[in-house]
């Protein structure tokens, strides 16, 4: 049986290229004792995946040319050798960018199983998986969203930010999204829990953060970096708390300059704070907000947006959606039925 995958042939410039990558089939190994195979069913795609093309980036180890591409996914197993899965388990964890998966349930993979509770599997690489995770602990946790606090979520139509508009509105705050396009901006209110939402491509973001946010910003969900944030940290309420999850605006840099922030010494003046995490620090509590946002969801308090390319081929053209904005929600590809 052949395995088709997707290994590194070159690292990046400003964007993905499919040139990036090489398509081979190989074939799928026999099993020994104490292993199982996956076949992947959806594999999840996230801004990170660039810098783990890149040479040195610092971000685990750096990938070599010729690895398989890194990136989680969700699928069932098909075979097994393995006592603690069998046949039909549908788990997800490190799978890589490929069909098949040969996996010996070391901590490397990060195998979990999932539990069945009537929705897609996929929402296991998204609102139920570490995309969710990393918009409940950072939102709860790392932004100790309080009842009545007013949140402002750059990159409110990407995989995190869209679960964070009905995460605040559910423990009674309020949250103004910014997004790329009228469409985004029309999706973050009617769908995703936004009480309204700011088209930084055609609106002043200074202006309009004074208009939604007349006494300051209580929580600031930034996704975005640079001078996004730069403008947010001029707006802070005082106590405010600034929750740096990522600066997708500087991913795209193919030299060493970074957006130097120059309203930092707002976090002082306003006694504010600015934090940033690791979703893995939070692994112990993942099945208590698994539970809680499943539960979210089957009452209808908690909505989630998928965009859902098919064919590991497309790949490459999904990564390079996240950055040319045009994933609408949590991008993922099918990679079989």
């Amino acid at each position: 049986m052949k395995n088709n995958r997707l290994t590194l042939a070159a690292r990046p410039g400003a964007y993905i290229d499919p040139s990036n990558f090489k398509l081979e089939s190989v074939e799928i190994p026999s099993l020994k004792e104490g292993e199982f195979l996956i076949k992947v069913l959806f594999l999840s795609v996230a801004p990170v995946m660039k810098f783990y093309m890149l040479d040195g980036a610092g971000i685990e180890n750096p990938m070599q040319i010729g690895d398989v591409m890194r990136g989680r996914g969700v699928g069932e197993v098909v075979q097994s050798k393995h006592p603690n899965y069998k046949v039909g388990d549908i788990v997800q964890g490190k799978c890589g960018w490929q069909e098949y998966v040969v996996c010996d349930g070391s901590p490397y993979y990060m195998m979990y199983k999932i539990e069945q509770r009537g929705l897609s599997y996929s929402t296991a690489l998204g609102v139920l998986g570490m995309t969710g995770f990393t918009s409940y602990f950072g939102l709860y946790t790392v932004g100790g969203l309080k009842e009545g606090d007013r949140v402002l979520v750059s990159a409110a139509a990407g995989g995190v930010g869209s679960n964070v508009g009905h995460l605040a509105k559910i423990k009674g705050a309020s949250a103004v999204g910014i997004a790329s396009t009228d469409e985004k901006c029309k999706m973050l209110v009617d769908k995703l829990g936004y009480t309204a939402a700011i088209n930084y491509s055609k609106e002043n973001i200074s202006d309009a953060l004074d208009h939604y946010f007349p006494d300051g910003i209580d929580v600031y969900f930034d996704n975005v970096g640079g001078e996004m944030l730069d403008i947010a940290l001029t707006k802070l309420r005082r106590y405010a708390r600034v929750v740096c999850c990522g600066r997708i605006s500087q991913y795209t840099h193919v030299d060493s300059s970074e957006y130097a922030l120059k309203n930092w010494f707002k976090i002082g003046k306003t006694r504010s704070r600015m934090e940033g995490f690791f979703i893995y620090d939070f692994e112990e509590e993942f099945p208590k907000a698994e539970r809680e946002m499943a539960q979210w969801i089957s009452d209808g308090s908690l909505t989630y947006q998928e965009d859902i390319l098919d064919g590991l081929e497309n790949m490459p053209i999904a990564l390079n959606r996240l950055f040319q904005k045009k994933n609408v929600g949590k991008q993922l590809v099918r990679i079989s039925d």
